[in-house]
Protein backbone atom coordinates (compact mmCIF):
# COMPACT_ATOMS: atom_id res chain seq x y z
CA UNK A 1 0.00 0.00 0.00
CA UNK A 2 1.28 3.57 -1.07
CA UNK A 3 1.10 5.71 1.92
CA UNK A 4 -0.08 9.15 1.26
CA UNK A 5 -0.68 12.55 3.12
CA UNK A 6 -2.86 15.09 1.98
CA UNK A 7 -1.04 19.30 2.00
CA UNK A 8 -4.13 21.44 1.80
CA UNK A 9 -7.33 21.43 2.12
CA UNK A 10 -9.32 23.32 -0.49
CA UNK A 11 -11.27 22.41 -3.05
CA UNK A 12 -8.79 19.85 -4.42
CA UNK A 13 -7.93 18.61 -0.64
CA UNK A 14 -11.68 17.61 -0.28
CA UNK A 15 -12.39 16.09 -3.36
CA UNK A 16 -8.40 14.34 -2.86
CA UNK A 17 -9.28 12.91 0.12
CA UNK A 18 -12.25 10.74 -1.84
CA UNK A 19 -9.62 9.98 -4.24
CA UNK A 20 -7.10 8.20 -2.09
CA UNK A 21 -10.00 6.25 -0.02
CA UNK A 22 -11.21 4.92 -3.35
CA UNK A 23 -7.62 3.96 -4.56
CA UNK A 24 -7.17 0.21 -4.09
CA UNK A 25 -3.54 0.39 -3.25
CA UNK A 26 -3.18 3.91 -1.16
CA UNK A 27 -3.51 4.25 2.49
CA UNK A 28 -4.21 8.10 3.65
CA UNK A 29 -1.78 9.07 6.84
CA UNK A 30 -3.59 11.94 6.96
CA UNK A 31 -4.43 15.55 5.98
CA UNK A 32 -1.77 18.61 6.83
CA UNK A 33 -2.96 22.06 7.15
CA UNK A 34 -1.99 25.71 8.23
CA UNK A 35 -4.67 25.16 11.21
CA UNK A 36 -6.17 22.07 12.87
CA UNK A 37 -8.91 23.47 14.73
CA UNK A 38 -12.44 24.66 13.97
CA UNK A 39 -12.73 22.77 10.31
CA UNK A 40 -15.43 21.20 8.98
CA UNK A 41 -13.09 18.22 8.22
CA UNK A 42 -12.86 17.40 11.45
CA UNK A 43 -15.98 16.26 11.53
CA UNK A 44 -16.56 14.62 7.82
CA UNK A 45 -13.58 12.70 8.79
CA UNK A 46 -13.56 11.31 12.58
CA UNK A 47 -10.92 8.42 11.66
CA UNK A 48 -8.71 10.73 9.45
CA UNK A 49 -5.78 12.23 11.31
CA UNK A 50 -5.30 16.58 10.88
CA UNK A 51 -1.85 17.99 11.68
CA UNK A 52 -0.41 21.47 11.16
CA UNK A 53 3.22 19.68 10.27
CA UNK A 54 3.79 16.34 8.51
CA UNK A 55 5.99 15.46 10.89
CA UNK A 56 3.41 14.94 13.83
CA UNK A 57 1.54 12.09 11.79
CA UNK A 58 1.79 8.55 13.30
CA UNK A 59 2.89 7.33 9.89
CA UNK A 60 5.53 8.41 7.50
CA UNK A 61 3.86 9.23 4.15
CA UNK A 62 5.76 7.62 1.11
CA UNK A 63 4.10 10.44 -1.17
CA UNK A 64 3.27 13.98 -0.76
CA UNK A 65 -0.46 15.38 -2.70
CA UNK A 66 0.00 18.90 -2.60
CA UNK A 67 -3.30 20.59 -2.90
CA UNK A 68 -1.87 24.15 -1.99
CA UNK A 69 -2.60 27.28 -4.56
CA UNK A 70 0.45 27.02 -7.57
CA UNK A 71 2.42 30.28 -6.44
CA UNK A 72 3.06 28.12 -2.94
CA UNK A 73 4.07 24.78 -4.72
CA UNK A 74 7.46 25.32 -5.25
CA UNK A 75 8.53 25.88 -1.63
CA UNK A 76 6.13 23.24 -0.36
CA UNK A 77 7.14 20.41 -2.59
CA UNK A 78 11.22 21.31 -1.63
CA UNK A 79 10.32 20.73 1.71
CA UNK A 80 9.12 17.35 1.21
CA UNK A 81 11.96 16.36 -0.81
CA UNK A 82 14.18 17.25 1.42
CA UNK A 83 12.76 14.98 3.65
CA UNK A 84 12.65 12.28 1.15
CA UNK A 85 8.98 12.45 0.54
CA UNK A 86 7.96 11.99 -2.74
CA UNK A 87 5.47 15.06 -4.20
CA UNK A 88 2.71 15.57 -6.56
CA UNK A 89 1.27 18.92 -7.52
CA UNK A 90 -1.26 20.42 -9.89
CA UNK A 91 1.18 23.62 -10.83
CA UNK A 92 -1.00 25.01 -13.33
CA UNK A 93 1.55 28.33 -14.84
CA UNK A 94 2.35 26.50 -18.45
CA UNK A 95 5.14 28.45 -19.01
CA UNK A 96 6.68 27.84 -15.72
CA UNK A 97 6.79 24.49 -15.46
CA UNK A 98 10.07 24.02 -17.14
CA UNK A 99 11.70 26.45 -14.48
CA UNK A 100 9.89 24.13 -11.65
CA UNK A 101 11.03 20.92 -12.77
CA UNK A 102 14.50 22.30 -13.19
CA UNK A 103 14.46 23.29 -9.71
CA UNK A 104 13.01 20.52 -8.13
CA UNK A 105 14.90 17.91 -10.45
CA UNK A 106 18.55 17.76 -8.54
CA UNK A 107 16.33 18.56 -5.37
CA UNK A 108 14.68 15.09 -5.73
CA UNK A 109 17.65 13.07 -6.90
CA UNK A 110 19.95 14.57 -4.16
CA UNK A 111 17.34 13.25 -1.56
CA UNK A 112 16.20 9.89 -2.82
CA UNK A 113 12.63 11.29 -3.92
CA UNK A 114 10.29 11.89 -7.10
CA UNK A 115 8.13 14.76 -7.74
CA UNK A 116 5.45 14.84 -10.55
CA UNK A 117 4.79 18.04 -11.07
CA UNK A 118 1.67 20.10 -13.13
CA UNK A 119 0.22 16.51 -12.34
CA UNK A 120 -3.85 18.13 -12.91
CA UNK A 121 -5.97 17.65 -16.61
CA UNK A 122 -4.27 20.77 -17.98
CA UNK A 123 -1.54 20.50 -17.83
CA UNK A 124 -1.39 16.94 -16.93
CA UNK A 125 -3.49 14.11 -18.71
CA UNK A 126 -4.22 16.93 -21.18
CA UNK A 127 -0.59 17.23 -22.00
CA UNK A 128 -0.55 13.61 -22.88
CA UNK A 129 -3.38 13.26 -24.96
CA UNK A 130 -1.68 16.38 -26.69
CA UNK A 131 1.66 14.25 -27.19
CA UNK A 132 0.20 11.49 -28.63
CA UNK A 133 -1.97 13.87 -31.07
CA UNK A 134 1.32 15.27 -32.10
CA UNK A 135 3.08 11.88 -32.52
CA UNK A 136 0.41 10.85 -35.17
CA UNK A 137 0.23 13.89 -36.82
CA UNK A 138 4.01 15.54 -36.35
CA UNK A 139 3.39 18.33 -38.47
CA UNK A 140 0.48 20.63 -38.20
CA UNK A 141 -1.27 22.91 -35.17
CA UNK A 142 -3.36 21.83 -31.94
CA UNK A 143 -6.04 23.74 -30.64
CA UNK A 144 -7.29 23.38 -26.97
CA UNK A 145 -10.06 24.85 -26.07
CA UNK A 146 -10.91 24.88 -22.47
CA UNK A 147 -14.67 25.61 -20.86
CA UNK A 148 -16.63 26.56 -20.48
CA UNK A 149 -16.37 26.24 -16.44
CA UNK A 150 -14.73 27.64 -13.56
CA UNK A 151 -10.87 27.51 -13.27
CA UNK A 152 -9.77 26.96 -9.88
CA UNK A 153 -6.69 28.28 -10.42
CA UNK A 154 -7.45 31.90 -11.84
CA UNK A 155 -10.06 31.57 -9.05
CA UNK A 156 -7.61 31.13 -6.45
CA UNK A 157 -5.70 33.89 -8.68
CA UNK A 158 -8.46 36.27 -8.14
CA UNK A 159 -8.91 35.54 -4.63
CA UNK A 160 -5.47 36.22 -3.60
CA UNK A 161 -5.56 39.93 -4.94
CA UNK A 162 -5.87 42.41 -2.28
CA UNK A 163 -9.46 43.84 -1.59
CA UNK A 164 -11.08 40.52 -2.74
CA UNK A 165 -13.60 38.70 -0.06
CA UNK A 166 -14.41 36.01 -2.86
CA UNK A 167 -14.22 35.42 -6.63
CA UNK A 168 -14.86 33.26 -9.43
CA UNK A 169 -12.80 32.93 -13.03
CA UNK A 170 -15.18 31.48 -15.64
CA UNK A 171 -13.25 30.55 -18.66
CA UNK A 172 -15.53 30.56 -22.00
CA UNK A 173 -13.83 29.22 -25.05
CA UNK A 174 -13.56 31.47 -28.65
CA UNK A 175 -12.00 28.49 -30.55
CA UNK A 176 -8.70 28.20 -31.73
CA UNK A 177 -7.06 27.89 -28.72
CA UNK A 178 -8.38 31.58 -27.71
CA UNK A 179 -10.43 31.67 -24.39
CA UNK A 180 -12.56 35.00 -22.75
CA UNK A 181 -12.22 35.12 -19.02
CA UNK A 182 -15.31 36.24 -17.04
CA UNK A 183 -14.72 37.03 -13.54
CA UNK A 184 -17.28 37.80 -10.69
CA UNK A 185 -15.72 39.76 -7.63
CA UNK A 186 -17.01 40.35 -4.36
CA UNK A 187 -14.65 42.97 -3.04
CA UNK A 188 -14.33 43.41 0.84
CA UNK A 189 -15.84 46.49 2.21
CA UNK A 190 -13.92 50.01 1.57
CA UNK A 191 -11.66 48.96 -1.27
CA UNK A 192 -11.74 50.27 -4.28
CA UNK A 193 -13.20 48.95 -7.16
CA UNK A 194 -11.06 50.21 -9.82
CA UNK A 195 -7.67 49.30 -7.96
CA UNK A 196 -8.92 45.57 -7.62
CA UNK A 197 -9.76 45.45 -11.08
CA UNK A 198 -5.88 47.08 -11.91
CA UNK A 199 -3.95 44.44 -10.18
CA UNK A 200 -6.43 41.75 -11.67
CA UNK A 201 -5.48 42.42 -15.10
CA UNK A 202 -1.82 42.97 -14.75
CA UNK A 203 -1.55 39.35 -13.20
CA UNK A 204 0.06 36.51 -15.27
CA UNK A 205 -2.70 34.48 -14.66
CA UNK A 206 -5.25 36.91 -16.84
CA UNK A 207 -2.76 39.68 -18.92
CA UNK A 208 -3.10 37.35 -21.74
CA UNK A 209 -6.40 36.62 -22.36
CA UNK A 210 -9.20 38.66 -23.10
CA UNK A 211 -10.50 39.39 -19.51
CA UNK A 212 -14.26 41.06 -18.33
CA UNK A 213 -14.78 42.04 -14.38
CA UNK A 214 -17.76 42.24 -13.08
CA UNK A 215 -18.30 43.15 -9.08
CA UNK A 216 -21.14 41.45 -7.65
CA UNK A 217 -22.76 41.10 -3.87
CA UNK A 218 -22.06 37.36 -3.80
CA UNK A 219 -20.21 34.91 -6.19
CA UNK A 220 -22.15 32.15 -4.89
CA UNK A 221 -24.99 32.08 -7.99
CA UNK A 222 -22.18 31.47 -10.20
CA UNK A 223 -20.13 28.97 -8.71
CA UNK A 224 -20.13 25.95 -10.30
CA UNK A 225 -17.04 23.56 -10.33
CA UNK A 226 -17.81 21.78 -13.70
CA UNK A 227 -15.69 22.05 -16.65
CA UNK A 228 -14.41 20.88 -19.86
CA UNK A 229 -11.74 20.88 -22.93
CA UNK A 230 -12.23 19.72 -26.44
CA UNK A 231 -8.67 19.78 -28.09
CA UNK A 232 -8.11 19.60 -31.66
CA UNK A 233 -5.26 18.59 -34.61
CA UNK A 234 -5.17 19.01 -38.33
CA UNK A 235 -1.62 18.05 -39.91
CA UNK A 236 0.41 15.74 -41.81
CA UNK A 237 0.76 11.92 -40.71
CA UNK A 238 4.05 10.90 -42.90
CA UNK A 239 3.31 12.68 -46.41
CA UNK A 240 -1.01 12.66 -45.88
CA UNK A 241 -2.60 15.73 -45.34
CA UNK A 242 -5.50 16.79 -43.26
CA UNK A 243 -5.12 14.13 -40.74
CA UNK A 244 -7.89 15.68 -38.55
CA UNK A 245 -7.76 14.32 -34.51
CA UNK A 246 -10.60 15.53 -31.88
CA UNK A 247 -10.74 14.96 -27.71
CA UNK A 248 -13.92 16.61 -25.85
CA UNK A 249 -14.43 15.72 -22.12
CA UNK A 250 -16.67 17.62 -19.52
CA UNK A 251 -15.72 17.29 -15.78
CA UNK A 252 -16.10 18.05 -12.35
CA UNK A 253 -12.40 20.10 -12.22
CA UNK A 254 -12.05 18.85 -8.26
CA UNK A 255 -12.52 15.32 -8.81
CA UNK A 256 -10.27 14.96 -11.91
CA UNK A 257 -7.51 16.82 -10.72
CA UNK A 258 -7.50 14.65 -7.52
CA UNK A 259 -7.98 11.49 -9.78
CA UNK A 260 -5.01 12.07 -12.16
CA UNK A 261 -3.09 13.50 -9.29
CA UNK A 262 -3.34 10.08 -7.13
CA UNK A 263 -3.01 7.74 -10.80
CA UNK A 264 0.78 9.98 -10.49
CA UNK A 265 1.30 9.28 -7.32
CA UNK A 266 0.71 5.86 -8.13
CA UNK A 267 3.51 6.28 -10.61
CA UNK A 268 5.99 8.35 -8.96
CA UNK A 269 6.52 5.12 -7.07
CA UNK A 270 7.66 3.07 -10.06
CA UNK A 271 10.34 5.94 -11.66
CA UNK A 272 14.05 6.48 -10.11
CA UNK A 273 14.26 9.89 -8.74
CA UNK A 274 14.11 12.84 -9.69
CA UNK A 275 11.03 15.35 -11.10
CA UNK A 276 8.97 14.21 -14.05
CA UNK A 277 6.10 15.92 -15.85
CA UNK A 278 3.31 13.75 -16.71
CA UNK A 279 4.50 13.36 -20.46
CA UNK A 280 7.50 11.55 -19.24
CA UNK A 281 5.74 8.69 -17.25
CA UNK A 282 4.94 5.53 -18.86
CA UNK A 283 0.86 5.33 -19.21
CA UNK A 284 1.03 1.73 -17.38
CA UNK A 285 2.31 3.01 -14.43
CA UNK A 286 -0.36 5.48 -13.72
CA UNK A 287 -3.02 2.27 -13.26
CA UNK A 288 -2.44 -0.22 -10.35
CA UNK A 289 -2.35 -4.05 -10.41
CA UNK A 290 -0.32 -5.67 -12.82
CA UNK A 291 1.63 -4.50 -15.99
CA UNK A 292 0.43 -7.62 -17.61
CA UNK A 293 -3.21 -7.77 -16.63
CA UNK A 294 -3.10 -4.28 -18.22
CA UNK A 295 -1.09 -5.61 -21.21
CA UNK A 296 -3.96 -7.90 -22.13
CA UNK A 297 -6.54 -5.66 -21.43
CA UNK A 298 -5.47 -2.22 -23.15
CA UNK A 299 -3.31 -3.08 -26.02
Amino acid sequence: MIKAAIIGYGNIGRAMVEAVEAAPDFTLCGVVRRSTQGHPLHKALTNVEIVDDVENLSSRPDVALLCTPTRTMREIAEKYLEKGIHTVDSFDIHAQIPMLRGTLDPIAKAHGAVAVVAAGWDPGSDSVVRTILEACAPKGITYTNFGPGMSMGHSVALRAVPGVKDAVSITIPKGSGLHRRMCYVECEEGYDSRLVERKILEDDYFKHDEVHIQFVESVDSVRDKGHGVHIERKGVSGKTHAQRFSFDMLINNPALTSQVMVACARAATRQVPGCYTMIELPPIDLLPGEREEHIARLV
